[in-house]
């Protein structure tokens, strides 16, 4: 390693609604303000190098449509109890229009529901790749006050570990996609951010309890590094608008192909005691041809270091890049429950693809 050269956020029609919080983080408002971008090309770097990640990232991504979570009961005026759209609209639908106007966050929603005039409503709903048109009648619980019983959401904020940087300035992060935590569902993005963040502590990881890294988070413009533009099994991706902040030290590698990824020793790069550094990791398992493509590969820390300090895996390391023989060969990806020491990977190759998709 040391021979390497160096260079780069209830109930709707209620209507409140639930945040869902990814990890942990604060809230804060985002800007649209511009940001003096840098790109990674003026790094001198072959075609098969990218800069090495491990440093932490704030997330925060919109989603595509109002997520609708679940359905609850409404009392209406008569103090009887219904649940207008039971069986109607299901946990993982987005709602993208009603009554053919369309919705693309739950302040419209919000909104929209407050202006009704009658109870009869059609929903615009995206289901998988469908679309279609749901009908429920509003219950009226107070005088020309409507609700739907519909509980959703339509933002999810969090931390992770960014895994590297291309030649364009195009990242990958996290190893994995960003699945909504009540659902479970892959979540459908219009877009995001990512932010720079300050990892306050350490949850140490214990078997059948996940450890975490605990960080801050401040959603505004001063803060901002880019954009988030995919949200896949394999990982979050998007541009950087700011180099410098995450890539102080520009440490060019080069991209492993599967079939070079090896079981014995290798190395992580983790952000813990305020720095990124490497920590000795066994892998343990390599299959090219895994079911899920984020745990193509099985891992163990072994560094007395690291596991002093975590017990192993935690959350909001998801990224962290795996090297092996001086290539980037992967990202960590998941924690084994019963044994934090142990984790799974997703190849470093198949993150890069995703890039050039």
């Amino acid at each position: 390693m040391n021979t390497r050269e160096k260079k780069w956020k209830k109930l709707v029609c209620g209507l409140a609604f639930v945040l869902a919080a990814c990890m942990n983080a604060s809230v804060g408002w985002t800007a649209a303000d511009m940001i003096s971008r840098e790109t990674a090309a003026a790094v001198q770097m072959e075609e098969d190098t990218v800069l090495v990640g491990g440093m932490p990232i704030g997330i925060y991504m919109e989603t595509d449509g109002v997520l609708v979570l679940d359905t609850q009961e409404v009392t209406g005026m008569d103090g009887q109890v219904y649940e207008p759209a039971h069986n109607l609209v299901k946990a993982g639908d987005y709602i993208v229009g009603i009554n053919d106007a369309q919705i693309t966050d739950k302040e419209e929603l919000i909104q929209s529901v407050s202006h009704l005039e009658t109870k009869e409503v059609v929903l615009n709903i995206r289901r998988n790749t469908d679309r279609i048109d749901v009908k429920l009648d509003a219950v009226e619980s107070e005088p020309g006050k409507y609700k739907l019983g519909i509980w959703v959401k339509d933002n999810i904020q969090g931390l992770g570990t960014i895994t590297f940087l291309n030649e364009n300035s195009e990242f990958g992060a996290l190893g994995h996609g960003i699945h909504d935590t009540d659902t479970g569902v892959l979540l459908n993005i219009a877009g995001g951010k990512v932010y720079k963040t300050s990892i306050r502590s350490v949850i140490k990881g214990q078997n059948g309890v996940p450890g975490s890294l605990e960080g801050l988070i401040v959603y505004n413009h001063y803060n901002r590094l880019g954009n988030i533009t995919k949200n896949t099994e394999t990982g979050i991706y998007g541009e950087l608008e700011d180099l410098q902040t995450l890539f102080k030290e520009q440490i060019a590698v080069q991209v492993a192909d599967m079939e070079e990824v090896k079981k014995g020793p290798a190395m992580i790069r983790c952000y813990i005691q305020n720095e990124v550094k490497e920590y000795e990791v066994q892998i343990l398992e390599v299959n090219v041809s895994a079911h899920e493509s984020n745990k193509g590969i099985v891992l163990q820390v072994t560094d007395e270091e690291l596991l002093k300090e975590t017990g192993g895996i935690v959350q909001g390391m998801s990224g962290s890049p795996i090297l092996q023989n001086g290539k980037l060969v992967g990202a960590v990806t998941h924690v084994f429950v019963n044994d934090p020491t142990k984790g799974y990977g997703i190849f470093a190759e198949i993150m890069i693809n995703e890039t050039a998709d």
